[in-house]
């Protein structure tokens, strides 16, 4: 199905984020006649490259024609004027500047796509409008059906085995009565009385009978073992399912939500006691050992029950065991609370949290599974030369319910800290390690033992690998490295990953950009956006990009690509967070582009972008102005601070902002935000109001302070 008509399908409150991507610029009803031709072009090739762009320009307008003499086939009027305009604009405002063009329906087409990811995913976690609150996958209706479907069976198997025991009682009891009415017969020979032969016929019968409830009995038998067979086969395919596939997902799922992606809330509602078949194996598990208790008690030549009973029970063994290992999981990755959104970075010193959970709800376990934690359990397969950690804080306890949400097991671990090991060489424990510090990778692992019904059962899991650092300042290298490896890869505990790291695209770097803003804001990156950030990464590199994460210092800066993303990133959330919902921040912007679009614009024109320079993070406004003789001029201020946005909102400073001309006059240069926003509509509700004059005294009273106000001037 097309984009648009996949768009076309959403509900009201997706089509009203719909409506607010599309102005004159480009016309939703352009978007709307020429659907499929608009998605058949590379519109991000041509953002990037004059002469496709031109090419592609060109075709539009042709595309506009041909629609045009449909319309005037059709004999309809309103569409045709309506079309006739929009080419007429199109043609005023890009002829000349092609790439523009290309650029805005770029970035409309990567919003309607996250658009619609935004949607589908909403769905499937059971967010999306929908009469019983979740909307279930054909594929999730399957697993339920195969499901409800071992419960049915399990509880035929019940009444089954009522009936086997029942159907056996009877047999015993008539088996003992014959024996004891044979023995009678026996010791009664001798004696010729005139009934010898009625009892004889009488004995005869009740051997009969009993070698037909024997044969009913041995078909009952072998009638649950066949099935319970069949049964276990169900529940090995469904398990695997659940474990290879359900649960995969959710994992990867969370890795995604640790980078910033869409949140991981499918845990309790697809993974929990309603779909782990644990208490169907249970009760399985019941029913063999009453087949063997059976057994004990009445069994004859060819008892299926001694043939396939051990069997039977090695199975149902083997899915409950690997149920419980899989069953185990860290619910929530380590994370240090001062730093919610920087997961797995652990610095030596800080107390950091996690929490496991066992998806399986045993109560009668609650006092049983003592949990214990290690970091690099698994040593040997570490890199040679990474440092070794203790773990110190409270390392051990007891899971419990209350501290999981749906009745199941689970512990959290709220004061954990690491400690470097000190082997007279840095803590390495050899001097010829490889990677740097932001770049190696440990686990923590979580392991208990479980004891049910006579069985032990070793649990084990383990964390997302870990960067460890000693500094707050490698916070963003070490997140670089954990955006890395979550990006692409799905182990679990490749910690030798940047030994030979892959190289990723451009499009999963770029949607990882965007989270970093949308997972703590309420926007993404735009594809102009994007694209910027590509240009200072890659230059002319348009695939690959093999080493962003690394701590190197970009071309001309004394600081990485990451150090500065990271201090933008909190710039954004501390002082201008309410600015950068509302889309007023271009933030990123070369400026040769800058100068592009500013240049046609009216003087007082100016957009707001974060400056390239300042490693702590800063933002600039720039403005159009002309000179004494009339020609254009760009200029921007220099860029504001954290330290400068601490004593002063930035919408009080745009507000506010003079330059002093050559007459020593304060005039504000800042009139209309980019494209055409009067200033004080965009950013006067986000100044603080005049403070009320205050009431006049008499002339007898002390006269009132004279107010002041704060204003930002270039001389």
């Amino acid at each position: 199905m097309a984009q648009w008509n996949q768009l076309q399908q959403l509900e009201t409150r997706y089509l009203e984020q719909l409506y607010h991507l599309y102005s004159d610029s480009f016309p939703m009803e352009l978007r709307q006649f020429l659907a499929p031709w608009i998605e058949s072009q590379d519109w991000a090739y041509a953002a990037n490259k004059e002469s496709h762009a031109t090419l592609v320009f060109h075709n539009l307008l042709g595309e506009i024609d041909q629609q045009y003499s449909r319309f005037l086939q059709e004999n309809n009027v309103l569409y045709q004027h309506n079309l006739r305009r929009i080419k007429q604009h199109l043609q005023s405002k890009y002829l000349e500047k092609p790439m523009e063009i290309a650029r805005i329906v770029a970035r409309c087409l990567w919003e309607e796509q996250r658009l619609l990811q935004t949607a589908t995913t909403a769905q499937q976690d059971g967010q999306g409008a929908h009469p019983t609150g979740t909307v279930v996958t054909e594929k999730q209706q399957i697993l339920e059906h195969n499901l409800q479907d071992i419960r049915k069976r399990v509880q035929d198997m019940e009444q089954k085995m009522k009936m086997l025991e029942n159907l056996q009682d009877d047999f015993d009891f008539n088996y003992k009565t014959l024996k004891s009415l044979i023995t009678c017969s026996v010791s009664s020979e001798l004696s010729q009385d005139l009934n010898g032969n009625s009892q004889a016929a009488a004995t005869r019968q009740k051997m009969a009978q009993l070698e037909q409830m024997l044969s009913a009995l041995d078909q009952l038998r072998r009638q649950i073992v066949t099935e319970m067979a069949g049964l276990l086969s169900a529940m090995d395919f469904v398990q695997k399912n659940l474990t290879d596939e359900e649960l995969a997902d959710w994992k990867r799922r969370q890795q995604i939500a640790c980078i910033g992606g869409p949140p991981n809330i499918c845990l309790d509602r697809r993974l929990d006691n309603d779909i782990l078949p644990s208490e169907s194996q249970l009760q399985i598990r019941q029913q063999i050992k009453k087949l063997e208790e059976l057994q004990q008690k009445v069994s004859y030549k060819g008892d299926p029950i001694i043939q396939h009973r051990p069997a039977l029970e090695e199975k149902i063994v083997n899915l409950f065991r690997n149920l419980m290992k899989s069953a185990f999981v860290v619910e929530r990755q380590p994370c240090m609370p001062m730093h919610p959104d920087r997961p797995l970075v652990i610095k030596t010193g800080v107390q950091f949290t996690n929490k496991v959970r066992l998806l399986v709800k045993f109560p009668e376990l609650n006092y049983q599974l003592k949990i214990k934690v290690c970091i690099d359990k698994e040593s040997g397969d570490a890199v040679r030369g990474s440092r070794k950690f203790n773990i110190l804080g409270t390392n051990t306890k007891v899971m419990n319910m209350e501290e999981s949400n749906n009745g199941s097991l689970s512990a959290e671990f709220k004061h954990l800290t690491l400690r470097e090991q000190r082997c007279g060489n840095g803590g390495r424990t050899n001097s010829d390690a490889s990677l740097i510090v932001t770049e190696e990778l440990h686990l923590i692992t979580f392991e208990t033992e479980v004891y049910h019904q006579g069985l032990k059962i070793d649990l084990e899991t383990h964390s997302l690998p870990v960067v460890v650092i000693s500094n707050i300042c490698q916070m963003p290298n070490a997140w670089a490295s954990i955006l890395w490896y979550n990006m692409l890869t799905n182990h679990p505990k490749n910690v030798n990953f940047f030994t030979k790291p892959p190289v990723a695209t451009w499009d999963q770097v770029a949607e990882i950009l965007s989270w970093q803003f949308s997972s703590t804001t309420k926007r993404g990156l735009t594809i102009e956006q994007l694209t910027t950030l590509a240009e200072k990464l890659l230059g002319e590199r348009k695939c690959a990009c093999p080493n962003v994460w690394a701590c190197e210092n970009m071309a001309g800066k004394g600081f990485s690509f990451w150090v500065w993303l990271d201090n933008i990133i909190d710039l954004v959330k501390k002082y201008i967070l309410a600015l950068w919902n509302e889309g007023y921040i271009m933030g990123f912007i070369s400026k040769e582009r800058e100068r592009a679009i500013l240049s046609p614009k009216p003087p007082g024109t100016f957009l707001l972008r974060f400056s390239e320079s300042s490693k702590e993070g800063g933002i600039t406004f720039t403005w159009v102005e002309k000179d004494i003789n009339g020609k254009t001029q760009i200029q921007s201020v220099e860029p504001y601070t954290k330290q400068q946005l601490s004593s002063m909102s930035f919408a009080e400073i745009i507000m506010g902002y003079k330059i002093m001309d050559a007459t020593n006059i304060l005039v504000s240069p800042l009139v209309y935000l980019f494209p055409e926003i009067p200033k004080e509509e965009a950013f006067g509700r986000f100044c603080r109001p005049e403070a009320q004059p205050e009431p006049e005294f008499p002339e007898s009273a002390t006269q009132p302070y004279l107010k002041t106000k704060f204003i930002c001037v270039t001389p």
